[in-house]
């Protein structure tokens, strides 16, 4: 009698990846991908911890730094001072006869003719360039002071707009509400282009017919046309608005899907599925759109940048976020219309706008590569 064949040991055979385990590696090793991720992460973080550290608000606005060059020196600068201080003064009718300028400090001598009212500090306080100022010395008769006024740092590092608010806050803040529609409006096509996709591209037959026309009439509505009702009936409330655009922007994803489930309805898993009895929701829920989810994935990365490129749109046509709130559709709105004087107020939003558009772009392409099966 023969000796029995032993099995070969497991221990030696390689585990194999799955799609997902070898989608990251890809994905790894695609620098222009990892690169993107890395912009991508910094600046969801930017947007959401950046108005929180800004050293100004984002609505806040300084009257005397109205359209202020981007500097890392703070501002006031030297030279305006003295400006600031004389018009600060001349509506408390009184005479500045001196003004000395040390680091941090500022001191006037003034005369009037009449007795010097203590309260005339305020009008320096108004400002924004001064803060603390005070009397330091008074004339017997009371006709001449000296006031001394600490001197206001301020820095604007990305410059001021048209009307002299911050313009690196402004640029945290609609980056934030701009991923934010971009994110909401999404997740909202997603959901219902995937499931809505996915029903009509398995039920088959007549029902998809149907669901496919109706798909056919919402493509054939002027989008404009459309969004300026939803801002009749929703007002100019961003939130609801954008979720109302994502129920529109789902047609291309259901599209998308119904052709991913015409061919996988025909594999053997579903086939099997289908024998064993399983109802076809749940064959829906646990076979077909998971099995969709790369393909779902990389129009994902495609299509927030769509949606935020849009916003932008409705921004510049003013149907869009409202003021005080911002969006990078309105900072290169303002930017535009201030381009020959003001170049730094197009100039920063639409370089935020372009370092967020390429890195979802070349994220999609790489997650397209990633999940391609075809080059696994």
């Amino acid at each position: 009698m023969s000796d029995a064949v032993l099995p070969p040991n497991d221990a030696g055979v390689a585990a194999s990846r799955s799609l997902w385990a070898t989608a990251w590696l890809r994905l790894r090793r695609n620098r222009a991908a990892k690169a993107s991720l890395v912009v991508l992460i910094f600046m969801a973080l930017a947007g959401l911890f950046g108005p929180l550290v800004a050293p100004h608000d984002y609505a806040k606005v300084y009257p005397e730094f109205v359209k202020v060059e981007p500097s890392l020196a703070p501002y006031p600068q030297a030279d305006q001072i003295e400006p600031a201080a004389e018009a600060a003064l001349r509506r408390a009718r009184v005479d500045v006869e001196a003004i000395a300028i040390s680091p941090g400090l500022v001191r006037i001598d003034i005369r009037s003719a009449r007795a010097i009212d203590p309260r005339v500090t305020r009008y320096l306080d108004r400002s924004d360039m001064f803060s603390n100022a005070r009397v330091a010395t008074t004339s017997e008769d009371g006709r001449a002071a000296t006031l001394e006024a600490d001197i206001s740092q301020l820095y604007f590092l990305a410059g001021t707009d048209a009307i002299g608010r911050d313009l690196l806050s402004r640029i945290l803040i609609s980056l934030r509400v701009s991923l934010m529609i971009g994110l909401l409006a999404t997740g909202v096509a997603l959901l219902i282009g995937v499931v809505y996709g996915a029903t009509a591209g398995f039920v088959g037959g007549r029902v998809d017919n149907v669901m496919m026309r109706v798909v056919d009439i919402l493509y054939s509505l002027p989008f404009v046309f459309f969004v300026i009702l939803l801002v009749v009936f929703f007002g100019r409330n961003i939130v609801l608005m954008f979720i109302a655009v994502g129920c529109v922007e789902w047609l291309d994803m259901a599209r998308i899907v119904r052709g991913q489930t015409l061919s996988l309805r025909r594999r053997e898993f579903v086939q099997a599925a289908e024998a064993l009895g399983v109802r076809g929701r749940d064959i829906v829920r646990r076979h077909i759109i998971p099995n969709t989810l790369g393909t779902v994935i990389i129009y994902m990365t495609l299509m927030i940048p769509r949606v935020i490129l849009l916003e932008s749109f409705l921004s510049f046509l003013g149907l869009g976020v409202q003021e005080p709130m911002t969006s990078l559709g309105v900072l290169i709105a303002e930017g535009a219309k201030n381009m020959r004087n003001a170049p730094f107020m197009l100039f920063w939003p639409a370089l935020t706008m372009t370092v967020l558009l390429f890195a979802l772009n070349f994220l999609g392409d790489g997650l397209r590569d990633a999940l391609d099966p075809k080059d696994r």
